[in-house]
């Protein structure tokens, strides 16, 4: 774009859009209008500069953290999307069922402080986006305009010619119930999709899972008894000095939950996906410093175990039914053997934990998965109540309740 002639850079993040620049611009736009026209939408253009106490009301000021401007002698904020803009128009517009269902969307300039812009106006700090806003009556209406928006974005970029795919994601900061994000795969993309190319599954690696091998129960269980492991600190070192496979170790790493500790057992070297976790858990989660752990245990990082802690437990699916373990004993330079989850630990919930790898395989037709580099062109949520219930953006139904 910059040798084209189409944009000028201004500083970081920052560009101008000169005439050839901006005629394409207005011509994508155009086709966005058409699309969102014909599913019913009303376009709106909203204020970028927003007051701070309507993002309060709905805790997105902690959520979006150093990513949002703010105004240093003003309570105002500069508006990354409009959730909170679009329910305090609906509180004061929409009073009864019969002016619902909706759909509210804008094309208008948004503003991230985007710590290290790069990628030239993918990720930059103005930028063009168009956000959309379905008002509906029940989770089937709900459901309904998701699909009126996917079927809208799919045509969309068809008309524009991109080879775009469809993966399941986390909703991250903007909450709901589920998500689906249209990407498009590029070497230079920093989403990190998983994809069959034989069933066309794909996931959002934060929430792709994958059909690999859980592990098996390993004949009888026999006596937990304590061993010594002297400078044993990892997964591989504990292989290798107990002369074992992978598949009978167990890592225990240890979370706080606002202030409740949470152990999460995961199978040999699987690594934890805490984005998995956050959508077990909720938010407010993270990994307890060294001295915590001390505290907590009496251990050190390598020694941890679930054998005798009085705390939540999580497991990974791979470990359900999984007994003749290895594990730490809560004391430095000890493991425990022969593990029964059954037996000898309480665990609260088996979850799909794991951050899936190339060459697992897929879980709908087992074809080994491939991972990519891609572009986020598009997003859509279900966001159900969680803006209207904070700002109180509420109406009448057929029966005049609230």
């Amino acid at each position: 774009m910059l040798r084209a002639g189409m944009i000028r850079p201004l500083g970081a993040g920052l560009y101008s859009f000169l005439p050839l620049g901006y005629r394409l611009l207005k011509k994508i736009m155009e086709i966005i209008r058409d699309e969102m026209d014909s599913i019913g939408g009303q376009e709106f253009h909203l204020p970028a500069l927003n007051p701070i106490e309507l993002w309060e009301e709905t805790g997105r000021v902690r959520a979006f953290g150093d990513t949002m401007f703010h105004v240093k002698n003003r309570p105002f904020v500069l508006a990354p999307t409009h959730e909170e803009v679009i329910c305090s128009i609906a509180k004061n517009h929409i009073r009864s069922y019969r002016d619902l269902p909706q759909i509210w969307y804008q094309i208008q300039e948004k503003f991230r402080n985007e710590p290290r812009p790069r990628s030239g106006v993918i990720r930059s700090r103005q930028f063009f986006m168009k956000d959309s806003y379905s008002l509906d009556t029940t989770a089937e209406a709900l459901n309904n305009s998701y699909e009126l928006h996917a079927s809208a974005y799919r045509n969309i970029f068809t008309r524009v010619g991109l080879k775009f795919f469809i993966v399941g994601a986390a909703s991250g900061a903007m909450g709901g119930s589920a998500s689906q994000e249209f990407m498009i795969e590029s070497a230079s993309g920093e989403d990190t999709c998983v994809l069959c190319d034989n069933c066309n599954y794909a996931a959002n690696l934060d929430v792709a899972q994958s059909n690999v091998s859980p592990a098996q129960r390993n004949g009888e269980s026999e006596a937990l008894k304590e061993i010594h492991t002297p400078n044993v600190r990892t997964i591989d070192e504990l292989k290798t000095f107990l002369k074992v496979e992978e598949s009978v170790l167990a890592k225990s790493l240890v979370y706080m939950k606002d202030k409740t500790p949470v152990l999460v057992l995961m199978l040999g070297n699987d690594q934890l996906n805490e984005t998995k976790l956050a959508s077990v858990l909720g938010d407010n989660v993270r990994p307890l410093q060294a001295e915590e752990l001390k505290a907590l245990t009496g251990a050190d990082g390598g020694s941890i175990g679930p054998v005798g802690l009085s705390i939540k437990i999580l497991a990974d699916k791979r470990l359900e039914g999984a007994n003749n373990l290895i594990s730490g004993a809560n004391k430095n330079d000890y493991h425990y053997a022969n593990i029964d989850l059954g037996r000898d630990v309480k665990v609260d919930g088996y979850h799909d934990l794991r951050v899936v790898h190339a060459g697992e395989p897929c879980p709908v037709c087992r074809t080994a998965l491939r991972i990519v580099n891609a572009i986020e062109l598009g997003h859509i949520f279900k966001l159900g109540t969680k803006y209207s219930d904070a700002l109180k953006a509420h109406y009448l139904d057929e029966e005049g309740k609230e």
